[in-house]
């Protein structure tokens, strides 16, 4: 095996390694990167929902007073109004959702499934808890959600603490065996956004692929430089000292000269043929008869 095909295989393995390396590294940030552009759409959609209640309890709910007297209107509850703005969402972006999920719900619509309700679980276990991030597979692909917890406040106790307490418009449309019991400050439910990942993460790996591309044509340019560069540099000078001993070995003491210059290495190597021919020239003299 020569010079030149043993440099070749060990800057191959060298590079083959350090792109595995940066590949490995490059796929995991550009992933990270991904599931955090996610969050932040998550916890936009979150805030927009959050700000819908706002919005319905500060400007809504005063202009339906008078008439929440006499009938139950669901579009003064900021519950309400929040989930029929994504509920509208969802009609152009089905795999997006937000539902306001609830252990004992008075609209049996918003009932937690199993997933949710181990959330609010999680919620009521430890009170520390702000937020819990994840992952789960729905039929529209891989999601990430983010789930917030829904807190009894007094307000709510108007229609939830008991039957007897609840307005008789809410009983009239909804009856009174769900949706009651609550108890002020205890967790009810949480607020849980899903966002798609499947969007980020095939723009991530279509990244992933250019780099990786970029990252071979890197490789292969500089394997060829590195040929042309050693090569040049050492194969070339090499062979001719190497041409040029194989006569003088022969007895061709007066041949070719050996070549002068390059590296330093080179430099001391000729200049051990060029004593070795010299003083192989007086040793052929002195056995002359």
């Amino acid at each position: 095996m020569n010079l030149l095909v043993r440099i070749n295989l060990a800057l191959g393995a060298t590079l083959a390694v350090a792109a595995l390396a940066l590949g490995y590294g490059c796929r995991s940030l550009l992933q990270a990167n991904a599931q955090q552009e996610v969050l932040r759409e998550a916890g936009l959609m979150m805030d927009s929902a959050l700000a819908t209640r706002s919005y319905t309890s500060s400007e809504i709910l005063p202009l339906l007073q008078s008439r929440a007297k006499t009938e139950f209107l669901p579009q003064s509850v900021p519950f309400y109004a929040a989930t029929q703005h994504f509920l509208k969402l969802r009609e152009q972006h089905p795999e997006y959702s937000y539902k306001e999920a609830t252990l004992n719900p008075t609209n049996l619509r918003d009932r937690a499934t199993d997933w949710e309700a181990d959330l609010i679980q999680q919620f009521r276990n430890d009170s520390k808890t702000r937020e819990i991030v994840g992952e789960r597979d729905t039929p529209t692909g891989r999601s990430l959600y983010l789930s917030r917890p829904i807190h009894a406040e007094t307000a709510c106790l108007e229609c939830h603490s008991a039957p007897a307490a609840a307005p008789a418009a809410l009983l009239a449309r909804y009856g009174s065996d769900n949706g009651f019991g609550w108890q002020a400050g205890e967790v009810v439910g949480t607020h849980v956004v899903s966002v798609p990942l499947a969007s980020a993460t095939a723009a991530a790996d279509l990244i992933f692929r250019s780099i990786a591309a970029w990252m071979v044509v890197v490789i292969v340019l500089t394997m060829l430089v590195v040929n042309v560069i050693v090569y040049l540099l050492v194969v070339r000078p090499i062979r001719r000292i190497a041409g040029i001993a194989e006569e003088v070995s022969v007895g061709n003491v007066s041949g070719r000269d050996f070549p002068a210059g390059g590296s330093r290495e080179l430099t001391a190597l000729t200049g051990s043929f060029e004593r070795m021919r010299t003083s192989l020239e007086k040793a052929m003299k002195l056995l002359e008869p």
